[in-house]
């Protein structure tokens, strides 16, 4: 059996992660523990801000390649599939650290860095204190602007999963691309996917993404809120049993409480793994990435979420948004593979 391939589209953001501390992030005037979106001109300021930071925390910064698609599929390659990242970074220091870093994770970055007189590659400049809070200051840069020319359809032979970041959907270069990815995906026989990821984006574009999820997309992702924004119900059944109508296979997180899955009238709802979480960044990613590999492989609706569940509680037992052991192993303790 050929190994399945997973083709992911989303933001190629760079995290410059940089201990600090409460005295620094007020002189910069950063509000400790959000992530707030800020201009180039900021992003500049708080670079060269960490690169001359000679206070006795001075540590050199890491360079740790984001977005959150790109971190589901980084959990899906590190439980053996095959992987490939569809993103644009620009031709600087950054986006050829973050292609050449994508590719050694064993994850394919499909288009090469873009080169002339074009907007620097994204990043979220990310100051930890010592307390572990992590105040993100994000430029979106030149990832935003992904479009129909970055996708190849060439790129789709032989792939099973398409997985989608809902942030692109913001832009109507974004829209497109998703849905010639979408084409391309099915001409390969394959399925296409998307995290719904914010319900203020859903907001923005509501009969958008309603048109998408109705049309060429198998399998949908999203939280309570999402989903009770995609179809203006506070009644979670009532969205679902709207989604169902709409596309084939429906999955709800509900943060605590237990996930739901439909497909094709099943309905499953799978425990979550309650942890005390060191940093909630990336439970959601990786809950797609167990999900996702699950699916691709063939396992049962409720197999498939219990990945998920098992991935979301690796990720936030420790710093950072990727997993740091092998989750196969804790499949095969559970008897899922």
């Amino acid at each position: 059996m050929t190994t399945p391939y997973v083709i992911g589209i989303g933001n190629a953001i760079m995290d410059v992660i940089a201990p600090t501390d409460d005295a620094r992030l007020a002189q910069l005037g950063i509000q400790k523990g959000i992530m707030q979106l800020i201009e180039r001109d900021r992003s500049e300021y708080l670079m060269a801000a960490q690169a001359d930071d000679h206070s006795p925390r001075r540590e050199q910064a890491r360079l740790v390649p984001g977005g959150s698609v790109a971190n589901t599929l980084a959990g899906i390659g590190m439980l053996g599939l095959r992987t490939a990242f569809i993103g644009r970074v620009a031709n600087d220091a950054l986006g050829l650290s973050y292609a050449e870093q994508t590719e050694a994770a064993g994850t394919v970055f499909v288009n090469p860095p873009v080169g002339g007189e074009v907007l620097p590659t994204s990043r979220s400049i990310i100051f930890v204190t010592p307390d572990g809070e992590r105040s993100m200051n994000t430029y979106l840069g030149i990832s935003a602007e992904l479009g129909v020319e970055d996708v190849n359809p060439a790129t789709f032979q032989g792939a099973g999963w398409l997985f989608l970041e809902g942030y692109l959907f913001d832009k109507p270069d974004g829209k497109q691309a998703f849905l010639k990815a979408a084409e391309a995906c099915h001409a390969a026989g394959g399925r296409a996917g998307i995290a719904l990821s914010d319900p203020f984006c859903v907001d923005r574009h509501r009969e958008d993404f309603r048109r998408l999820v109705a049309g060429p997309m198998d399998y949908v992702i999203g939280n309570i809120h999402e989903w009770s924004s995609l179809y203006q119900t506070e009644d979670l059944e009532t969205a679902l049993a709207q989604a169902v109508a709409d596309c084939g296979t429906v999955i709800c997180t509900r943060s605590g409480e237990s996930a739901i899955l439909i497909r094709e009238g099943e309905r499953v709802e799978v425990p979550v793994d309650r942890v005390v979480p060191v940093d909630a960044t990336g439970a959601g990613d990786q809950f797609a990435a167990g999900l996702i590999y699950g699916l691709a492989i063939g396992a049962t609706l409720e197999a498939a979420g219990r990945m998920g569940c098992l991935a979301a509680a690796e990720v936030i037992g420790h710093v950072g948004p990727r997993p740091e052991r092998d989750l196969r192993a804790d499949f095969r303790a559970e008897g899922l593979i």
